[in-house]
């Protein structure tokens, strides 16, 4: 009998023992902390101690980068700007653009300085012209990450330089670095492939190796300082598929490069990219009490494109979880139901799902004509 109960529970256990062993083995990085994510869905797909918190570095210029193209936008600065270099600028210490004291620079010099050649310097000089001076611009960032999800961040500064209450994570620096690239297409697109930047007679290359080993990366930023270690937030596009691969404290400069790598390689080659849905496209419509409508779409502001193992993609479901009843009015954009995906029956993931359309209320007589169906149900 002993050993008819345990056959019964290896078959029965089968199925999911087969599953786990055709799943991919993300590879061992020699990094304090690392994680590799689809962009388009911002799914997991290797990480080792991603909620760790670690000093930043020079990743920290990323923030300043994505506050720096905020103001662009809203026109608080201007790229053809001239800004004024302050002494705090010109003195800020580690890697720089080498701004004088007394002279202008524009602010796409200076966007260009941060970015390329990492410049300490560039970088209290655009926070002064964004918020007046460094400490106050520290607020922005942090209100900034808050509204980002940037749940384990605080910073102390715009440029990265060591603080005990300046840090980040792996995974909020994924979140940065995502919304970077989706917020400001055109600028991340415009800057953060440089390979070389000249300023004051003087050139430096980007830091970023990976913009020469491999055609298919486009950014983002390299940190090193001795605590943080050599660290790397990088990109690849291959296809219409987006890779972003965060790697915190390698031993070396060559290492950080490599080991990121290695970590976008294993994504694009163990991975396929299944769209599920497109934008705007209903994934099903729900009932709506009291509207001018008795119906409302449901679906995705953006492609859902899901990083799947190769092999695995006809063997994923869906199944929409909606609140009920759903009264209006409703909002284009609200959501209201999550897509709960899985895989040979095991959960892979949960999505939010949003009104495609908006629902007014209606009138009071079909209000109070819902209103009593509601209530005999």
């Amino acid at each position: 009998m002993r050993r008819f109960r345990s056959v019964v529970f290896l078959l029965l256990c089968l199925p999911a023992l087969v599953f786990a062993q055709q799943l991919p083995i993300p590879p061992v990085l020699g990094a304090k902390s690392w994680l590799l994510i689809e962009a388009a869905s911002g799914q997991e797909l290797a990480a080792q101690a991603a909620d760790q918190r670690l000093e930043p570095a020079s990743l920290t210029k990323l923030m300043t980068a994505y506050l720096s193209f905020a103001a662009l936008r809203q026109g608080t600065i201007k790229l053809d700007q001239a800004v004024p270099v302050s002494q705090k600028a010109w003195k800020t210490g580690g890697s720089r653009m080498f701004i004088q004291i007394g002279t202008e620079v524009r602010i796409e010099d200076l966007l260009k300085g941060m970015i390329v050649q990492s410049g300490n310097d560039a970088c209290v000089a655009l926070a002064e012209a964004i918020a007046g001076d460094e400490e106050n611009f520290a607020q922005l960032m942090n209100r900034e990450a808050q509204r980002l999800g940037m749940k384990a961040s605080s910073f102390r500064n715009a440029s990265g330089l060591p603080d005990p209450q300046h840090y980040t994570t792996a995974r909020d620096l994924a979140l940065l670095a995502g919304a970077l690239i989706r917020d400001f297409p055109e600028e991340y697109a415009k800057y953060y492939s440089l390979k070389e930047f000249r300023y004051n007679k003087i050139t430096q290359p980007n830091r970023n190796r990976l913009l020469w080993l491999d055609p298919t990366v486009d950014g983002l930023k390299t940190g090193h300082t001795e605590g943080a270690g050599y660290c790397l937030v990088s990109s690849a596009k291959r296809g219409a598929r987006r890779l972003l691969a965060v790697v915190l404290g390698t031993a070396s400069d060559n290492q950080r490069a490599q080991e990121s790598l290695k970590l976008l390689n294993y994504g694009f080659q163990f991975y396929d990219a299944v769209q599920l849905y497109a934008r705007n496209e209903p994934v099903s419509s729900l009932k709506v009490w009291k509207g001018k409508e008795n119906a409302v779409k449901l679906g995705f502001a953006h492609d859902l494109v899901l990083a799947v193992p190769k092999g695995f993609g006809p063997r994923l479901r869906t199944e929409l979880v909606s609140q009920q009843p759903l009264l209006a009015p409703i909002t284009r954009g609200q959501v209201l139901g999550t897509l709960k995906v899985s895989m040979d029956g095991k959960p892979y993931g949960e999505y939010p799902v949003s009104a495609l359309e908006a629902v007014e209320p209606a009138g009071i007589v079909g209000r109070a004509f819902d209103g009593i169906r509601l209530w005999l149900n």
